[in-house]
């Protein structure tokens, strides 16, 4: 059966991993796996999380399966944490939510569903976007097509291009969006140019495909969250993928969910009944311990308080390394070329250098980094800044 089968490469993200581990220079880098580290280089468990799970423990009872929405408590608090408390889509009963195994697992899901809704749309995906959004949507059977969104070299919104490329899409199409913090460009749409995709789509008849993995990370779980609001409220239907690994450090738990916004309650009950046996048909049940720690968090008042300083935190060591990295570029080379790093959101950037410049930093620097020149920010130390910063500068154009 399987004598046909060829090895296949890695993942470009995993491969970049193993060859950081087996490298032993006294001096390395990794700034290309998409992780949250402290200044220590951890990858922490948040206090706020151990705490809850202490709760969890305590009062368990039993491992018997949930229910394939997962748990109710978790999908209420998911669903008010990411459009409001008093959002219309909730207020007239046109969202319904699942818990799902982590964002890929709610992307998967969502995917599923929009082939089962329409089999010939197209889904319209960011160039560039994360890595695993091509499979996860190609997988499921969906039509890909790439609407431009950003420029490396130049460090540019490519808006106006944008708005261009999704006016001609077809009536029905999905248009997959990074809720916030775009991986990789950690370039996100100010407020009027949300405004302005929202008229495009509602004119055109688009669906929002919103993937938000970084809620919290940008501005603000409020702010990181404004467009996706904007979008459910101004249209009839909106898909919504959530994940909770870097926001709650949950990574290994995986947890996240799905949001589908319908037309109306009718039309929301029937999209969930597929939702649902979409779900039962790829995994059956979520797992369920990482969504009741999350779940226990939203409902206590002091653990979601501790949570919100965390987050914070967090926020504040990402932009921290932005600047910290940007004044060291700007040290190494004279000019401030990499200043846009100071000024974007999230964990990543992409530094606009060519494939050949990055691998002489890995070669030669022992700095890693995906072969688009992504860099995660996370990655970057008090004590390794003047380093990378020394490195770019020597190898960009070298």
């Amino acid at each position: 059966m399987f004598q046909e089968l060829k090895q296949l490469a890695p993942d470009a993200i995993l491969g970049l991993m193993t060859k950081y581990r087996a490298d032993t220079a006294a001096v390395k880098v990794d700034l290309g796996v998409g992780v949250f580290r402290d200044p220590s280089g951890n990858t922490p468990v948040l206090d706020a999380v151990r705490r809850a799970e202490r709760q969890v423990l305590a009062a368990q009872t039993t491992k018997t399966y949930v229910a394939p929405a997962g748990r109710e408590e978790f999908n209420r608090a998911v669903e008010e944490l990411v459009l409001g408390a008093s959002h219309p889509a909730r207020r007239d009963r046109r969202a319904r939510t699942v818990q799902a195994p982590g964002g890929c697992g709610a992307l998967k899901v969502g995917a599923e569903l929009l082939r089962a809704a329409a089999p010939a749309a197209a889904i319209h995906v960011s160039d560039p976007t994360w890595g695993n959004h091509l499979p996860l949507l190609g997988g499921a059977g969906l039509r890909l097509e790439r609407y431009p969104y950003y420029e490396a070299r130049s460090h540019a919104l490519r808006f106006e291009a944008m708005l261009e490329r999704l006016a001609a899409a077809d009536p029905g199409d999905t248009v997959l969006i990074h809720a916030c913090c775009h991986n990789p460009s950690g370039a996100d749409l100010a407020e009027p140019q949300w405004r302005a995709l929202a008229e495009l789509l509602e004119r055109r008849r688009l669906v929002p495909y919103l993937d938000l993995a970084y809620q919290g990370f940008g501005d603000g779980l409020d702010a990181d969250a404004a467009g996706v609001r904007l979008l459910a409220e101004r249209l009839p239907e909106a898909v919504i993928a959530v994940s909770f690994s870097k926001n709650l450090g949950l990574y290994r738990e995986r947890v996240g969910a799905l949001i589908v916004v319908s037309e109306n309650a009718e039309r929301a009950d029937a999209v969930h009944s597929h939702v649902l046996q979409i779900a039962r048909g790829i995994y059956s049940m979520p797992p369920d311990h990482g969504a009741a720690i999350a779940a226990c968090i939203f409902a206590d008042a002091d653990l979601s308080a501790a949570w919100h300083a965390e987050l914070e935190a967090m926020r504040g060591r990402i932009r921290q390394m932005r600047a910290l990295l940007a004044s060291s570029l700007r040290a190494a080379t004279g000019d401030d070329s990499f200043g846009f790093i100071r000024d974007q959101r999230g964990m990543f950037s992409l530094l606009g250098i060519p494939p050949a410049a990055v691998e002489r930093l890995r070669e030669r620097h022992h700095i890693y980094m995906t072969a688009d020149s992504r860099i995660n920010l996370a990655g970057i130390m008090p004590g390794n800044a003047g380093y990378v910063a020394e490195a770019i500068a020597a190898e960009r154009n070298a």
